[in-house]
């Protein structure tokens, strides 16, 4: 006997719960399962946002590159040389900043170090000068007999403890540093992988999806990543015109109230502005920080100088440069940055306001669907009846000229 849909209902429902209640009594092994699993698949992770990213200036390229040529040489090189340009682009923009911001630091350190010492001799001379006021803690160990062999063997512990913890400490660090960079080299590999075949890639896709989940849902899923991909997109390029539109205005500031470092601090608070609304203070920990080490003073106009522009930046040009450009209301924007950043810190501000952004037009395409359907169904339909009379005819017709 063929169970009925009621059925397959309960069965589905009954494995769920199950799946459940195992998931809640083994949740430390389910934790580390899925914290296995996310280290495994993070060079993946990383290596999609890597093309995501650089898959924005590698289109503008290649409609820029000879895009009207029939030449097999041309068209054949179109992609290579994009995403080989789009890497160097993204590179001379980070090695600008750290050419900017490094050298500055180092001498801002090497400044300070000078003060230490300074101030350091200024404090010894002051002992010097008032050492009789001290009691002097040699005389107590005057006369004690020292043992001279427990004390080298002491010494010579104490020196091969610190040797190997130093030594295990380097090799843990070395360990870890050599796997950030296999991880960065493999999510690099398999970045331009999807560069290279991502038309392939998502045909592939679709082809899977249409046999395994339907045409239906595959029109739809089709739908949503599109919008996913367009916000997305749109939320890199109006976060980097964002970013520099505030590096540009910190610059000029700087340079009108006259303080120190300011083509420094001013690249140095664009970098830090990729993050939504809070990077920009990052920066600013930076700038004040510098500017200290030159005159405190400066530093505390500083801070109040940046605190006055953040908040301009934060309730006037990012949500009007970024909302505006993924189409969300700037009130939106705010909310979706601090309940991003609350869940998930940094990444959650990244990913907040794209998020919210498709989640606000999908529920606008929806209630707009539905309110047009409702005036479909509720527009009265014209009579074409040669019998109907003239009379009854003109009220339906004004009708439905007004709906």
């Amino acid at each position: 006997m063929k169970p009925n849909k009621k059925d397959l209902r309960l069965i589905q429902i009954f494995i769920l719960a199950a799946l459940f209640i195992l998931g809640i009594k083994y949740f430390d092994v389910l934790l580390s399962i899925i914290g296995r699993l996310w280290g495994i698949i993070l060079p993946l992770i990383v290596g999609a946002a890597i093309a995501f990213t650089l898959n924005i200036p590698m289109k503008a390229l290649e409609k820029r590159y000879f895009p009207q040529s029939t030449n097999k040489y041309i068209i054949k090189s179109r992609r290579p040389v994009c995403i080989f340009l789009s890497i160097i682009f993204i590179l001379l923009a980070a090695a600008f900043i750290i050419r900017m911001v490094i050298p500055e630091l180092i001498n801002a350190f090497s400044l300070i170090i000078k003060e230490v010492i300074a101030y350091l001799q200024i404090g010894q001379e002051w002992l010097m000068e008032n050492s009789e006021n001290f009691p002097s803690f040699l005389n107590e160990y005057v006369g004690k007999e020292v043992n001279i062999q427990e004390t080298v063997q002491k010494l010579v512990n104490f020196i091969i403890q610190g040797v190997s913890g130093i030594l295990g400490s380097a090799f843990s660090v070395f360990g870890s540093v050599a796997g950030i960079v296999m991880d960065t080299v493999f999510a690099v590999i398999f970045a331009l992988y999807l560069l290279f075949g991502k038309e392939k890639l998502i045909s592939q896709f679709r082809r899977l999806c249409s046999r395994y989940l339907g045409r239906d849902f595959t029109v739809k899923l089709g739908y949503v990543l599109n919008i996913l991909n367009t916000k997305f997109q749109n939320f890199i390029i109006g976060q980097f015109l964002e970013a520099i539109i505030l590096g540009v205005l910190c610059t000029i500031g700087m340079t009108i109230f006259r303080f120190p470092y300011a083509l420094m601090v001013g690249a140095t608070i664009a970098a830090t502005a990729l993050i939504p609304i809070l990077g920009a203070y990052l920066g600013a920990a930076i700038g004040a920080f510098m500017i200290f080490t030159v005159n405190p003073l400066q530093a505390l106009g500083f801070i109040v100088f940046i605190v006055v522009l953040q908040q301009i930046e934060g309730n006037v040009i990012y949500p009007k440069t970024v909302g505006s450009s993924i189409g969300l209301p700037g009130i939106w924007v705010i909310a979706a940055v601090t309940v991003g950043g609350g869940f998930a810190g940094i990444p959650g501000m990244l990913l907040g306001v794209p998020l919210a952004a498709s989640v606000y037009q999908l529920i606008r395409d929806d209630v707009h669907r539905a309110e047009r359907k409702k005036k479909v169904v509720r527009a009265p339909q014209i009579r074409n009846d040669s019998d109907t009379p003239k009379e009854q005819q003109e009220p339906i017709q004004e009708k439905n000229n007004f709906s």
